[in-house]
């Protein structure tokens, strides 16, 4: 019979890493540099009620590392445009794009769903941008002849 795997689960306030309000991760030695650990730990992200949290699972155990992070933990690292618009998570994960969800903020974009807001890393918005315009102040996302205003919203959510 095989053995249930043991579950460990780290707090927020113990976890030893954080992610900054640009999607980097960190820990108390700095910033991390290392691409293939970048890209673990980015892969790593899933969710639950209790909130984000990095998950490693082995053999014998699962853990369960929740972090803090300064705005977000999800970002657009890319877009594919063929027709429609596939978003590029930084967990690896596509998203379908949905043009009524987007909102800015401090002049940042996002992308708001019910279960996770989304923040727009520097190299997809510029990929992004073409299909963006602004007309007297209001910025709009047109894309197969359709326009969509995109919200303005000031002070994060608490």
């Amino acid at each position: 019979m095989p053995q249930k795997q043991r579950e460990i689960i780290i707090s927020k306030e113990d976890a030893v890493f954080w992610m900054d309000k640009n999607g980097g991760w960190h820990n108390e030695h700095g910033k991390f540099e290392h691409p293939r650990i970048i890209k673990y730990f980015n892969a790593s992200i899933k969710k639950d009620e209790n909130g984000y949290y990095v998950l490693q699972e082995t053999a014998e155990c699962i853990e369960k590392v929740y972090f803090h992070y300064e705005d977000t933990a999800l970002f657009v690292f890319d877009i594919k445009v063929n027709g429609d618009i596939v978003l590029i998570l930084n967990t690896n994960d596509t998203m379908p794009f949905d043009p009524k969800q987007l909102f800015s903020r401090d002049d940042n974009l996002y992308l708001q769903t019910p279960e996770h807001r989304v923040k727009f890393k520097d190299s997809a918005l510029l990929k992004i941008s073409k299909f963006m315009e602004e007309k007297d102040g209001q910025l709009f996302f047109t894309i197969k002849g359709k326009t969509y205003p995109v919200q303005y919203r000031g002070e994060p959510a608490a």
